[in-house]
């Protein structure tokens, strides 16, 4: 695929697709074989999964309309569901058994990949949706093609400095990273955090609810408009002009559609740059002394950013997607790191196309534990026509 004209089409929602199977309107199992046949013709050129896993998919499926037959309420009734990696199944239990069905694994970085391929499926290494001699990001990145092409409605992924942010970004989905420790993950460090995938906020706010056991109905909601914060660089980055210029324009879109009221600090937000800290800490023996510094120092910046505003808003990612053979010195997670080191909930938000014809993401940050926040913006985003279309 390449080009807005040939790109991802849109598939079936998450909440349609659970409402028409529980409703006995179509069978789980018809949903899979459609999902397994689009894998089955799309991915030996998008190389999206490691592993596709028709029979097994199949058969769960079958239980699903069994226990819909039995009467159980399933909020992921038959519902398409895609695991980052092959050991990605442990972290999409509940969404198993909230009716979901894992269809296969998505691609990962694999051995000998160059960080900057971000990818490498069964079938090769893992394109962009959008233009295939273009990156999707990662490493989440079969996760996001997955997605964008319409494969799935819905794809786990995790997240230690942008690993779903920026293939959102890049292949123009929503991703969400929740906040650091509130799921549980086995990074040692602390600075992964699981997520979602998904084409509407909607979508991955039906994600949130499962995993997290708590409806979002449950939350008070936020009166509209929020207010939110810009920054194009948070201080120390030096994102190129297109990509700050798409987030820009998606962020008046906000203000525009009445969801976000901006506010002008008397002085910008300003971190210190979290590379050293966040590569100190991936680093066995290495000092973490100048790492809890800027860790405390970034943290008190922003509880004051947030003391004066609901939302932060960036780019998601410093550039266009680049090439399969990387942009060089350029780091992708310029603007997401700070997120890990700091723990604080993000979501890449769609923000409309560059002259490439590849997404770009604006990303949107909120208070620690308030996933509903960013959920509910974002939805009312999409309602109001907040959002860009392709």
């Amino acid at each position: 695929m390449s080009g807005r004209e040939d790109g991802p089409r849109t598939p079936a929602s998450v909440a349609g697709i659970a409402s028409a199977v529980r409703g006995r309107r179509r069978r789980a199992v018809d949903v899979v074989a459609e999902a397994l046949e689009r894998i089955g013709r799309a991915d030996p050129a998008l190389c999206a999964f490691l592993e596709v896993w028709g029979e097994e998919a199949l058969r769960r499926a079958d239980e699903v309309d069994t226990r819909v037959a039995a009467g159980e309420r399933l909020p992921l009734a038959g519902v398409p569901v895609a695991v980052k990696g092959r050991h990605g199944l442990r972290a999409a239990e509940p969404l198993l058994a909230a009716g979901g069905v894992a269809v296969g694994a998505t691609s990962v970085p694999g051995p000998g990949t160059p960080w900057q391929t971000w990818g490498l499926g069964a079938h090769g290494r893992t394109v962009n949706p959008w233009r295939a001699d273009r990156t999707p990001g990662g490493s989440s990145a079969g996760a996001a093609v997955a997605v964008a092409a319409g494969l799935v409605p819905l794809a786990t992924g995790s997240d230690g400095a942008g690993s779903v942010r920026i293939p959102a970004a890049w292949c123009g989905t929503v991703g969400l990273k929740v906040t650091n420790g509130r799921l549980p993950s086995a990074d040692r460090t602390g600075l992964a955090a699981l997520g979602v995938l998904t084409r509407t906020a909607s979508d991955a706010a039906a994600w949130w609810r499962v995993v997290s056991g708590r409806p979002i109905a449950d939350e008070a909601p936020a009166p509209l408009p929020v207010s939110a914060c810009w920054s194009p660089g948070l201080g120390f980055a030096a994102p190129d002009p297109e990509p700050v210029a798409l987030a820009r324009t998606a962020a008046d879109r906000l203000v525009d559609t009445g969801v976000v009221r901006l506010v002008r600090p008397s002085s910008p937000p300003r971190l210190l740059d979290p590379a050293p800290a966040w590569l100190a800490l991936r680093t066995p023996g290495a000092d973490p002394t100048e790492a809890h510094r800027v860790r405390a120092e970034n943290d008190r910046r922003l509880n004051d950013l947030f003391a004066r505003a609901d939302l932060l808003l960036t780019p998601t990612a410093p550039t266009a997607p680049h090439g399969h053979d990387g942009p060089g010195e350029v780091y992708s997670t310029a603007l997401t790191w700070a997120f890990n080191l700091s723990g604080h909930p993000a979501l890449s938000f769609p923000a409309g196309f560059g002259a490439d014809g590849c997404p770009a993401g604006l990303q949107l940050v909120a208070p620690r534990g308030r996933e509903d926040l960013l959920l509910a913006v974002a939805a009312e985003a999409e309602r109001r026509g907040g959002a860009p279309t392709g």
